[in-house]
């Protein structure tokens, strides 16, 4: 009886042992099939991502060649210079350089004159830029907005304190390079100061400034024409008038329907590149109002440059109404549709403009000075 049931024993406890490992086999065989099935999945994801990732390249690739332009690399992290430029009447025969600018404003100053701020990104030609003047404290405004390094010849003191303050990398032609005289007229002393984009350049890698800039570009473009004759608010500009104070302080626009370009006049004379001998033009002009009061010491002006205000977009023959917006010192202006412009009887009011490709003169104006367009 006893070696009955211990056989009986072995028997079961053999079997056990053959459920245990036939258990141990499925789940081994099962683990694989997961695996196998897991990798595979995971194989797929990969390669769904990978497809993914190589059609939003191709879509980011596309975009990006659409949106780009031909007056500025817009995609280009490339910090651009912001420079002052002469425009006392006596010296506009000999600026230089104004047609290789991508954006050109124009700035009251005292004793109802103007000055210009020409901003050049990515300039692969050792282009002469010239004459360079002193800047004012509000010049800074729009250098920074579009993240520049400001380049002149003199300051006022209150420009000079801002500078120095570090509110942004400047080159300053006080202190020598990048800048020479040259005399072509027999001008002035303080109309001979020039500069070139190569001595810039140097300038810039000597002291070791940052040549990235943090900043997208200022305007929104259109790759084609922008076309205002649709929008009900449109008027027609083929000649626009903006006095900066009495002859001979005048800057005018009129428009060529050849060209569809701008030709920049003062006081009536043509505007030509003393080097080139080329018209100097526009393909947009954006007229910015904005209020100013006299500084402490009852000398230099002090512009609204910040918060907001009315103007005008200009382009291909018509000018419409805007509002223009700037939230602080460093950040970008928006120009906008006025509310209430509409488009085929749609109400576009509140969006930006969007400016076409081509060189865009931004012209502040006081809310004194009158403006025509004819």
């Amino acid at each position: 009886m006893k070696k009955a049931k211990h056989t009986n024993f072995s028997k079961n406890r053999a079997i056990i042992y053959a459920i245990i490992v036939l258990v141990i086999i499925i789940a081994i065989l099962a683990g694989v099939l997961i695996f196998k099935n897991l990798s595979s999945k995971k194989e797929q994801v990969a390669n769904a991502n990978a497809e993914n990732i190589i059609e939003n390249e191709d879509q980011s690739s596309i975009i990006a060649e659409i949106e780009n332009v031909d007056i500025v690399d817009i995609n280009s992290p490339t910090r651009p210079y912001a420079v002052t430029i002469n425009n006392t009447p006596v010296a506009v025969k000999v600026q230089e350089g104004l047609n290789k600018a991508y954006l050109v404003y124009e700035i009251p100053t005292e004793g109802n004159t103007s000055r210009l701020l020409a901003l050049y990104k990515d300039i692969k030609e050792d282009l002469v830029l010239g004459t360079i003047r002193s800047a004012r404290h509000n010049f800074i405004d729009f250098a920074l907005e579009s993240d520049a390094i400001f380049c002149c010849f003199g300051w006022s003191h209150y420009a000079e304190d801002d500078l120095k303050a570090g509110s942004i990398d400047y080159l300053q032609g006080l202190y020598g390079e990048p800048y020479y005289r040259n005399n072509p007229e027999n001008l002035a002393s303080e109309h001979t100061a020039y500069t070139s984009i190569s001595k810039l350049n140097s300038a810039v890698q000597s002291k070791g400034m940052r040549t990235t800039s943090n900043s997208s570009i200022l305007l929104n473009y259109n790759v084609e024409d922008t076309d205002l004759s649709s929008i009900a608010e449109a008027k027609t500009a083929n000649t626009i008038t903006i006095p900066y104070g009495s002859e001979p302080n005048v800057t005018s626009f009129k428009y060529n329907e050849e060209t569809k370009m701008y030709t920049r006049y003062e006081s009536g004379n043509k505007c030509i590149d003393h080097n080139t001998k080329e018209e100097v033009t526009t393909k947009n002009i954006i007229i910015e109002k904005v209020g100013y009061r006299m500084c402490d010491d009852n000398y230099y002006w002090n512009l609204y440059t910040t918060g907001t205000g009315e103007g005008y977009f200009i382009t291909n023959g018509y000018a419409v109404p805007i509002t223009w917006n700037k939230a602080s010192r460093n950040s970008k202006t928006k120009y906008t549709y006025k509310e209430g412009t509409t488009i085929n009887g749609e109400d576009v009011g509140g969006q930006e403009i969007s400016v076409s490709d081509g060189r865009t003169y931004i012209e502040l104006q006081t809310t004194e000075q009158k403006l025509t367009i004819e």
